[in-house]
């Protein structure tokens, strides 16, 4: 009987042990079941070190060789090396030169907290107006570069502009590092990087403004976007170990904060992507952690961009903040609903009107208690836009004629069809979506990591993320053509990644069922040959063109604008300020140092109100106007540029003088409009001709064939 017994005592025994004996007994269970991985033979971790290693260097390669690229086309077409000083300084337009001109002065600066103080409390730029410009211009891109200039001691070594011209050009070969890493991760094959490159590089007329313009804003700011968006791909994919995972998060957070820090419209970029990643989310609740974590650096990144920004209030009342903190309030309230039923979908609806209604209460809140004025005449400018407005204001209808803010032209699209790049991009997005919907509506897979063999490209987190993000992209640039700098790169790498994708080829041949031919083969096979032919036809057809343009010597040739700044050095007062039109403003700025009474920056509305006041010298305004216009400003001489006055604008109604005239009533632009009857000739017209009562208020001073600059008299005498 006591053998008997034996067997239940010891099985009651393990039924109740200590809690620390189950989970170790638990987790000896585990061990035991999980089968022992074989390791993995030599020549097959060969193989991925090789690939890795040739991907790298193949990443680095084309990023140093577009920097250098540049670079040598820059030295081309200005012939930059053999210019003096005063001739590079006007190569830059625009904004452009106000960028450059405050890089000189913390240059200048006895100390970097002296120049910094001088930026944040600058007087020394517009008249009667005091301006903080690192904030208001976002100069930190300049702060830095100086600092490194001098740090480095490469004041000993390389003149300014070229250290200056050097970083930019080295950040947009980081933009196509990270372009080509991205499509490399999205892919597999380093290929679909290299076919990247090469559609960015032959676009380069659509995909950067880095010829046209070195300092602008988005020329520093984007690649630090485009490393965010390298980092977020390899965040989302689903077989990711954990130190891979760690550093992307780590980049991402690092690029996320310092784009926001570079650019001010950068807010506005990282929300679509915030409604990029709402949307996986919906649609693919398998990376939910992973978005949200992608939320908490959104928030940390507008909270320290806030107290670095000097108190930004446009950071606080901005749209990604208002829908950050709705997705996070609407995550303590959803259900842990995930499976493909009735229910979850219906969750999904709810939860996507949940965060819409909340995210916009939000910002309505956040506007109401908030004072801010940062960007206000853009909302002013979207609703004439869109035709929900209509307005004869002359800086609305400015920036409508600017060709940036319309929408694309033919040549845009014939531009990237004859590159096939347009073409390939359309297939690869049908693809793409068509499994995507595939997926919604069938349900996930159950399977833990998706094969070749699975054919279910719009299963994967990383391709919902990049298909909605370029949608995205892409509507907002078929209605402002500006905005098609930032779409198609991602157009160059979407189309490279699919191209090259053994998962997109097997996803069509799922659809069609292919049976005669082995189809893990035929699209590993498609997947090599294809991009190889689109890179051997495009080397063919535009290697030629691009080599051409290195060996070509071009030469800028401005003499009119060099003599120009040549006598204001010479012979204007130090105290001067200038009056005329705001890009030639930004020129004085740069190459003189003078006072000005405005800049070429739209996002202040005083400012824009400056310019406006300012180009009524070239409407038929009275002299007496004009005169207290200027001297409202307090400024000392005028300056008439033969351009805009005898401007033949090629877009009806589109020029300067146009714009005045029906901003004062001076023509009749729509029926019904009632005209204002000038009895004075055009002002930039009448006062050349030197008489009264012209000659009252302005004295000729200097003119060559392209300026007239006027000093305004303090004392007025009337004259017969």
């Amino acid at each position: 009987m006591a053998k008997e017994e034996g067997p239940p005592v010891g099985l009651r025994q393990r039924k109740k042990p200590k809690s620390s004996e189950s989970q170790r007994s638990a987790k000896e269970e585990k061990i035991n079941d999980t089968p022992i991985p074989e390791r993995t033979p030599k020549h097959i971790l060969f193989q991925r070190f090789a690939k890795i290693f040739i991907g790298c260097l193949a990443a680095v390669t084309s990023g140093m060789m577009y920097a250098l690229y540049l670079s040598a086309y820059h030295e081309r077409k200005f012939w930059f090396s053999n210019r003096q000083e005063l001739e590079r300084e006007i190569t830059f337009k625009g904004d452009s030169a106000i960028y450059y001109s405050y890089y000189k002065d913390m240059l200048k600066a006895p100390s970097f907290e002296r120049g910094v103080y001088e930026l944040t409390h600058n007087n020394k730029t517009v008249s009667l107006k005091t301006i903080n410009a690192v904030q208001q211009m976002s100069l930190y891109p300049e702060l830095i570069a100086s600092v490194l200039y001098q740090a480095t001691g490469s004041n000993e070594i390389i003149e300014p502009v070229y250290f200056y011209i050097g970083i930019v050009f080295g950040l947009q070969g980081i933009y196509v590092t990270a372009l080509f890493v991205t499509s490399w991760l999205m892919s597999g094959t380093w290929l679909a990087g290299i076919l990247t490159v090469a559609w960015f590089i032959i676009n380069r007329v659509d995909t950067t403004r880095i010829e046209y313009s070195i300092p602008l804003r988005e020329n520093w700011a984007l690649p630090y976007f485009a490393c965010q968006v390298a980092a977020l791909t390899g965040y989302l994919k689903s077989n990711l170990n954990t130190y891979s995972e760690r550093f992307c998060y780590l980049l991402m957070s690092a690029s996320t904060y310092t784009f926001m820090m570079m650019w001010e419209y950068s807010h506005y970029l990282l929300f679509l992507q915030a409604i990029s990643l709402f949307l996986l989310d919906i649609i693919s609740m398998e990376q939910s952690d992973k978005v949200y974590e992608v939320y908490k650096i959104y928030i940390f990144s507008l909270f320290v961009g806030y107290l670095l920004q000097f108190e930004n209030p446009a950071l606080l009342v901005s749209p990604l903040l208002s829908l950050v903190a709705a997705l996070m309030l609407t995550k303590c309230l959803q259900l842990n609903v995930k499976k493909a039923t009735c229910i979850a979908k219906m969750m999904k609806v709810i939860n996507f009107y949940l965060v819409c209604s909340l995210a916009l209460t939000l910002n309505v809140i956040m506007k109401m208690f908030i004072t801010h004025k940062e960007n206000g005449h853009m909302l002013k400018f979207l609703e004439v836009k869109f035709g929900l407005n209509m307005s004869k204001n002359f800086t609305m209808n400015w920036l409508l004629c600017q060709e940036s803010l319309q929408a694309p032209s033919e040549d845009f699209f014939l531009r990237l069809t004859r590159s096939s790049l347009l073409p390939f991009y359309i297939l690869v997005l049908i693809i793409c979506l068509l499994s995507m919907i595939q997926v919604y509506f069938n349900g996930m897979s159950l399977k833990e990591t998706l094969t070749l063999e699975d054919g279910r490209i719009g299963e994967r987190p990383e391709i919902i993320y990049h298909v909605i993000h370029t949608i995205l992209l892409g509507s907002l640039a078929m209605v402002i053509e500006g905005l098609k700098y930032i779409w198609t790169p991602y157009v160059c790498m979407l189309a490279a990644f699919g191209v090259c994708s053994p998962e997109l080829w097997m996803t069509v041949f799922k659809w069609l069922r292919l049976r005669s031919i082995h189809p893990v083969l035929l699209a590993l096979f498609l997947s090599m040959v294809v991009p190889t032919i689109i890179g051997l036809n495009l080397w063919k057809e535009f290697f030629p063109r691009l080599m051409t343009e290195l060996t070509e010597l071009q030469e800028f040739y401005d003499p009119d604008t060099v003599e120009l700044m040549t006598w204001i050095k010479r012979q204007a007062p130090v105290a001067a300020v200038f009056a005329g039109s705001p890009q030639l403003m930004g020129a004085i700025k740069l190459c003189t140092g003078w006072m000005v009474t405005s800049l070429p920056l739209y996002n202040d509305d005083d400012l824009l109100k400056r310019n406006e006041n300012i180009y009524q010298i070239y409407s038929k305004r009275p002299a007496e106007d004009i005169y207290k216009i200027l001297t409202s400003y307090k400024a000392n001489y005028l300056i008439v540029e033969d351009s805009i006055c005898n401007e033949m604008g090629t877009m009806s109604g589109c020029r300067v003088k146009d714009l005045l005239d029906v901003a004062n009533g001076h023509v009749v632009c729509e029926e019904g409009d009632r005209l204002t009857y000038s009895k004075y000739g055009r002002f930039c017209h009448e006062v050349k001709i030197n008489y009264s009562p012209y000659v009252n208020y302005f004295t000729r001073v200097y003119w060559n064939r392209s300026y007239f600059v006027y000093k305004i008299n303090t004392v007025i005498s009337f004259q017969s």
